[in-house]
C-alpha cells in the first residue's frame, strides 16, 4: 500500500520540485526580456527560448490565468483566430506557420503573468525597460549632438540628424515615446526629490528625443496622445482627491491647453514642421494608385487597395500568411509597389481575418481599457490606458503586432500591468 501511495505523489513531488527551482530562473528571464526588447532581436529570442520550458512545468497554471485574466482570455482569441485561419485560403502551411509566428508574442502573455505574478517582479520589469531605454536616450543624444560617432553594432540606418540606436527610428520613437510616458508617471509617484529629480529629466530629455531629434512620425503622434492622456488623468485625480467634481468643462479646457502646447510644438520644430507639412502636401495630391513617388502616397495606394480585398472577403478574410497574395492580385496591371504589409494592424489583421479578427482585434484593446480602472494602483491604471491608447495610433500606422520589437512589447508590458489584476475583479 506504502509503494503504491509513493508512486501516486511521486509526480507531484517532482512538479512541485521543478516548480521550487525552475521559476525563479524563469522570473529573472522574464524580467530581463524588458531590457532586451528595446535592445536585441537575437538577445529576444534567446530568452523566449529559455521561457519556453516554464509552459511545460506550468501548464495547468497558464491555462487558468487565461481563462480568468481577461487581458490575457483577449490576447489568446485574437492569436486564436490568426490560428484558425492558417487553415483556409491558398497560402501554404509553412507560409501561415512563419505568419502566425510574428504573432506568437500574443501566446506569451499568460506566461509573462504567471511569471510576474509578484508585485516585486512587475516592478523590476518595468525597470528594465526603462533602464534599457535610459541608455539609448543617453546614446541617442551623445549621438545626436555629434558627441559620440555613429558605431557599427547601432542601428544601420543611424545618423545625428536621425539618432536611432539599437531599433529603426519608427520603433526607437514609438518605444522612446512610451518610456517617457512611464517616466511621467513615476514622476507623479516619486516620494523623494531625488527621484523627481531624476524622472523628471528622463521625461523632458525623452519627449524632446521623439519630437525634435528623432524622425519617426508615429512616434510624434504617440507622444503626444500620451501627454495629453497623462494631462487628463493627472488633472482628474487631483480634482477628485480635492473633493473637486471632473466634468467636460474641465476636459475641454485641458484638450484646449494642450491643442496650444502642441501647435506651439510644431512651430518650435523646423524637423517636425517639415515633415508634417510634407505629409499634408503628399496627402493633398494623392490619388488611388497613383501615389508611388511619395511615402505618403505609398501607404495611402496599401490602405486603399487593402480596403478593396477586405470588401471582397469581408467576414472569414484570405488567411494568415495570405496578404501578400491578395495584395498582388488585386493591384495586378497597376503602378502600385508590391506589399506584404499594408503598415496597419486594423487593415492587415482586416485582410487575413476578416472583421472576426478586427472584431477580436478591437475587442482586446476594449478589454484593457476596460479592466485598467480594475486594478490596484493609479500608476497601473493610467499606465495600462497609456498602452492602449499608444498602440491604437500605432496601429493606425504600423502593423505593430506583426512587427517583432513592437508586438513583443505591447505582451511584454500587457503582463506587466494586467498580471496583477485582482482576482475578484477579473469578470468582465
Amino acid at each position: 500500500m506504502k509503494a503504491a501511495l509513493s508512486r501516486v505523489e511521486e509526480p507531484a513531488v517532482v512538479s512541485g520540485l521543478l516548480q521550487r527551482y525552475a521559476l525563479p530562473p524563469l522570473r529573472a528571464v522574464t524580467i530581463l526580456l524588458g531590457f532586451s526588447v528595446a535592445i536585441s532581436v537575437a538577445l529576444d529570442n534567446v530568452l523566449l527560448a529559455l521561457l519556453l520550458p516554464g509552459v511545460l512545468f506550468n501548464a495547468r497554471a497558464i491555462a487558468q490565468i487565461s481563462a480568468q485574466n481577461p487581458a490575457a482570455r483577449a490576447s489568446w482569441l485574437l492569436f486564436g483566430v490568426l490560428f484558425l485561419a492558417m487553415f483556409y485560403g491558398e497560402t501554404p502551411l509553412s507560409g501561415a506557420v512563419d505568419i502566425l509566428g510574428k504573432y506568437a508574442d500574443l501566446a506569451f502573455v499568460p506566461l509573462f503573468m504567471l511569471m510576474l505574478s509578484a508585485g516585486v517582479d512587475r516592478r523590476r520589469a518595468q525597470y528594465a525597460f526603462l533602464a534599457a531605454m535610459g541608455v539609448t536616450l543617453l546614446l541617442s543624444w551623445l549621438v545626436g549632438l555629434k558627441i559620440l560617432p555613429v558605431q557599427h553594432w547601432m542601428w544601420k540606418g543611424i545618423t545625428a540628424e536621425n539618432p536611432a540606436i539599437f531599433r529603426s527610428y519608427i520603433t526607437h520613437g514609438n518605444m522612446m515615446a512610451f518610456a517617457a510616458f512611464l517616466a511621467l508617471l513615476n514622476l507623479r509617484e516619486a516620494a523623494s526629490r531625488g527621484a523627481r529629480l531624476a524622472w523628471g529629466l528622463f521625461a523632458l530629455l525623452g519627449v524632446i528625443n521623439v519630437l525634435f531629434m528623432v524622425q519617426g512620425r508615429t512616434g510624434y503622434m504617440i507622444m503626444m496622445a500620451l501627454l495629453a492622456w497623462f494631462a487628463w488623468a493627472t488633472l482628474s485625480r487631483i480634482m477628485r482627491r480635492r473633493g473637486m467634481p471632473w466634468d467636460w468643462r474641465h476636459g475641454v479646457a485641458v484638450a484646449l491647453i494642450f491643442a496650444g502646447v502642441a501647435a506651439a510644438a510644431y512651430h518650435a520644430s523646423s524637423r517636425l514642421h517639415e515633415r508634417i507639412n510634407l505629409m499634408a502636401s503628399e496627402y493633398r495630391v494623392w490619388q488611388p494608385n497613383q501615389g508611388r513617388e511619395t511615402s505618403t502616397g505609398q501607404r495611402l495606394d496599401f490602405y486603399y487597395n487593402s480596403l478593396q480585398i477586405v470588401r471582397q472577403y469581408p467576414v472569414f478574410g484570405v488567411g494568415t500568411g495570405g496578404y501578400a497574395a491578395a495584395f498582388a492580385q488585386q493591384t495586378l496591371g497597376t503602378d502600385v509597389i508590391k506589399t506584404t504589409n499594408p503598415h496597419n494592424e486594423y487593415l492587415l489583421v482586416a485582410v487575413q481575418t476578416g472583421m472576426i479578427g478586427l472584431g477580436l482585434l478591437l475587442y482586446l484593446f476594449y478589454t484593457l481599457w476596460r479592466c485598467a480602472p480594475l486594478l490596484n494602483t493609479p500608476f497601473e491604471q493610467d499606465a495600462a490606458r497609456g498602452l492602449v491608447l499608444a498602440y491604437l495610433v500605432n496601429c493606425a500606422f504600423n502593423s505593430p503586432l506583426h512587427d517583432h520589437a513592437d508586438g513583443l512589447l505591447f505582451a511584454f508590458m500587457t503582463a506587466v500591468l494586467f498580471a496583477g489584476l485582482r482576482r475578484g475583479k477579473q469578470h468582465v
